[in-house]
């Protein structure tokens, strides 16, 4: 241990010194910063990264990516085996060893390896991907030579969306269970089982679902895999890919988060009426879809309409079935109030909130047989307990049971391969909610009008120290800076139907703001106010936030 020790140490200081004191923290994504900042937290992640697979005994995965954020940052991600984000108490790990001297990274190390019992003499592997940044090659070197100094192996899948290498990581740990990690593996698996759903349901006379979408991806690794996509369901999709990083800039007016935050088309995208569109982000693990009504209206289908029409179209499945397994939803404060109402009252489908970041929302989702999870920003999967995996596939080849259970557990099945369970992942929710759509013979605006958005709207607010908010309740309460919280309720009780929260992001340095109305000049006007309150009372720096 002392030899690789010295060896991780001396190549630390050769070719990734620390260059700067700045913190860096290790958040619900990872670490996310601008790239000139991460070489050496690059390099000292791939040394966690073999601790963790040794104490793990498996094979762990790291994604360099920022996802949504401009392309001027990065980060990575760390993937733990079955798929999942990074165990929490090795966040603190990571944050740790990310921030030591030089001088004492072996010092550092040797306390992980005490305080986690790791068998230094178990070999260790890592998988990596990258997107698409100009700073990710680089980074993915410096990161493979952590794993190197620390003993390990690395397998380098070059660009992969960020679902794609927790897909990797899954399959290979559960011996080819789950599937192939290969990326033909990847898409054999998806599209399969989607031609099927699709083939199974044969056409509808009085069907208004069109085969064409046109879909956005952010200028980054989503529209090299989109154009891999459509080799394999053109018989049942035309996707026309807008943004395909040809000459774009990587999230750049355009993407998700993008389309989410500021309400209104992705740029290169024209919006015809009743035309399906759909954004991902950098990193393809996010999705939302919108369209124009007839008047020119723009309409975005997000997180929470996406889970609703999964949760709905599940429950149809499971009553055909007479399958008695616990279907919930997952949701997080961002969620909009009206699907909350819908999804409780109509679909009768139990509701649980969770905080902001997937890690929150999976592990709520694990609590259910069938855990659907979105964040309102489009990023959701769902989750198949090993319960109901085994009474689904048990019944699909009961005899005992009517054709239409039967049939009903086929199509399940069906669903279970179509879905990433490892994370959210924007192909395979994007083939997902097609299946469905066809099968309802929906257009997008028939999706649209199961119930009606309350309006509203975000914020960004600069403060000198986004730690001074605090939150409880799934965030939905602010706890710190005093005073702060009473302040919001006393805006919020101003406007009908008026709801807002306010937490520091896990991604940037600002407080977000999150405000709906029954207007949406009411939700401007809530959010504006909010927002000042924020700037006024937690350290605001810059201009004072504002609606655009």
């Amino acid at each position: 241990m002392e030899g690789m020790l010295e060896a991780v140490k001396k190549v630390a200081l050769e070719k990734f010194p620390r260059k700067s004191d700045r913190k860096i923290q290790y958040g619900t994504a990872g670490f996310r910063t601008r790239e000139e900042y991460l070489d050496h937290v690059l390099y000292r992640m791939g040394v966690l990264a073999v601790l963790r697979s040794r104490t793990k005994k498996a094979i762990i995965g790291a994604m360099i990516t920022a996802s949504h954020n401009p392309e001027e940052d990065n980060g990575i991600k760390l993937v733990d085996p079955a798929g999942e984000m990074l165990e929490a108490s090795w966040e603190t790990h990571a944050t740790f060893l990310a921030n030591v001297t030089d001088e004492d990274i072996p010092s550092a190390v040797k306390t992980i390896v005490s305080q986690e019992n790791v068998p230094m003499d178990v070999a260790a592997s890592v998988y990596v991907a990258k997107d698409t940044r100009a700073s990710s090659q680089r980074l993915s070197e410096a990161f493979q030579c952590g794993v190197q100094a620390a003993g390990g192996t690395c397998k380098d899948y070059g660009l992969l969306t960020t679902p794609q290498l927790h897909y990797m990581v899954r399959c290979v740990n559960s011996n080819g269970q789950y599937g192939q990690a290969t990326e033909e593996g990847y898409f054999q698996k998806l599209t399969t089982a989607f031609c099927k759903l699709r083939k199974q349901m044969g056409k509808k006379d009085d069907s208004s679902y069109k085969t064409a979408l046109k879909l956005d991806t952010a200028n980054g690794v989503g529209a090299y895999k989109a154009h891999l996509l459509t080799q394999y369901i053109s018989d049942y999709l035309t996707i026309d890919i807008c943004n395909d990083g040809s000459s774009g800039k990587l999230n750049y007016l355009c993407g998700a988060d993008y389309v989410k935050v500021n309400q209104k088309p992705a740029d290169g995208m024209t919006l015809n009426s009743n035309c399906r569109c759909a954004s991902f982000d950098g990193d393809a693990d996010r999705i939302v879809y919108y369209y124009a009504d007839q008047n020119g209206t723009f309409h975005l289908m997000d997180g929470d309409k996406i889970a609703t029409l999964v949760a709905g179209y599940l429950q149809e499945l499971l009553n055909r079935s007479g399958l008695s397994l616990n279907l919930g939803l997952v949701q997080t404060a961002y969620a909009n109030g009206s699907s909350t109402v819908y999804i409780t009252d109509t679909l009768k489908v139990p509701v649980a909130c969770a905080a902001t970041g997937v890690k929150h929302l999976h592990h709520r989702a694990l609590e259910f047989d069938l855990g659907v999870y979105f964040e309102a920003n489009g990023h959701g999967t769902v989750l198949f307990s090993a319960n109901a995996s085994s009474q689904i596939q048990k019944a699909a080849t009961d005899n005992s049971l009517s054709g239409i259970q039967r049939e009903a557990a086929v199509q399940m099945c069906t669903v279970m391969d179509l879905i990433n369970q490892t994370v959210g992942d924007a192909i395979s929710d994007m083939l997902l909610v097609e299946v469905i759509l066809a099968t309802y013979g929906w257009e997008i605006n028939n999706w649209d009008s199961a119930y009606v958005d309350l309006p509203n709207r975000q914020l960004k607010v600069k403060v000198k120290d986004r730690t001074v908010i605090t939150t409880a309740d799934a965030e939905r309460t602010a706890v710190t800076p005093e005073g702060l919280q009473q302040a919001v309720d006393s805006l919020v009780a101003k406007y009908k139907h008026g709801r807002s929260f306010v937490r520091p992001s896990g991604t940037e340095d600002v407080v977000r703001v999150y405000a709906e109305a029954d207007t949406q000049e009411n939700a401007d006007k809530l959010a504006n106010e909010v927002g000042l309150a924020v700037y006024s009372m937690a350290g605001g720096i810059g201009d004072p936030p504002k609606t655009s």
